[in-house]
């Protein structure tokens, strides 16, 4: 008996499941039913259960695929690890800038002093950058080879055509330039590269006004031991030129300068000079040149 009494009461149960009861939404005031709904314990539950479970997922996919989720305690920004990145190739960038930079300004004071020009990083990263590819091969396709040939037989009747046009078109815009004489005097030491003399010695008389060679902006004007009082002027077309063992300055740095305006007058300072003259320097990519190829003097 106890069996059945308990089989009894699980059917009681489950048939109160599937009990159907009236939902009846009606005007209190004619009592008329407005919206009437049949519903069973069962379909409430299921019901709830659905919506439970589309909530649960719509708030799972809000959380892992939209911005929303900056929001919830825990989470970080979305887009925290694109900055990361961009920032970090933003400084590396910064740092490699700053290395060059650093090198530039170490050789212009190299250049003033009188001491050799400071080995440059950028140098070896393009020497193994050309290791790097000298072995790579190419071919030339049947086009390329008819292109080619059609080309030298049209500049072979060229009565003008100069295998050295392109050295002598960067000759010329670097003569382009009008210098102006920066002393009158006599030159009594030349240019050479050998003795590490980058520049000529100018006798004048004393006292005597020492002009900027070219338009430019001065980036040094101060003492130094060796050659004492020294301007330093950066010029148009990479050109720098540098006037040293002077007894006054003229200019000071950030100061821009015609050709022809004075900006010294000539002395004797400095350990490395015998007498009242200037120690002239010019310089183009870094590189001293002769300032006779560029000026009479």
């Amino acid at each position: 008996m106890p069996e059945y009494k308990g089989k009894d009461k699980n059917r009681r149960w489950i048939s109160k499941l599937r009990d159907k009861y009236r939902l009846v939404i009606s005007n209190e005031d004619t009592f008329e039913e407005k919206i009437t709904f049949r519903l069973s314990r069962l379909n409430v539950f299921v019901a709830i259960g659905t919506v439970a479970i589309i909530l649960v997922v719509a708030t799972t996919f809000l959380i892992a695929f939209t911005p929303l989720r900056e929001y919830i305690p825990g989470y970080t920004d979305v887009t925290l690890r694109k900055r990361v990145i961009s920032l970090e190739r933003l400084a590396d960038s910064l740092l490699n800038d700053l290395n060059q930079k650093g090198i530039f300004i170490e050789n212009i004071r190299n250049v003033i002093d009188g001491k050799t020009i400071m080995y440059d990083s950028l140098a070896d990263t393009v020497s193994e950058i050309n290791e790097t590819y000298s072995n790579v091969e190419y071919t030339r396709s049947s086009e390329d080879s008819a292109l080619r040939k059609e080309y030298e037989n049209q500049r072979s009747y060229d009565l003008y055509y100069d295998e050295n046009q392109e050295s002598a078109s960067s000759v010329s815009s670097r003569s382009s330039y009008i210098f102006f004489n920066p002393l009158k005097g006599i030159v009594t030491n030349e240019f050479d590269l050998s003795k590490q003399h980058y520049g000529i010695d100018i006798v004048s008389k004393m006292n005597e006004v020492v002009k900027a060679t070219l338009d430019g902006t001065v980036i040094f004007s101060g003492w130094t031991v060796e050659t004492g009082y020294v301007i330093t002027i950066q010029h148009q077309g990479t050109f720098v030129s540098s006037y040293k063992h002077n007894s006054v300055l003229l200019k000071k740095e950030g100061n821009f300068v015609k050709a022809g305006e004075p900006i010294a007058i000539v002395g004797e300072s400095g350990e490395l000079t015998s007498g009242p003259h200037l120690h002239f320097e010019l310089w183009y990519n870094g590189t001293p040149v002769n300032p006779k190829d560029y000026i009479s003097f």
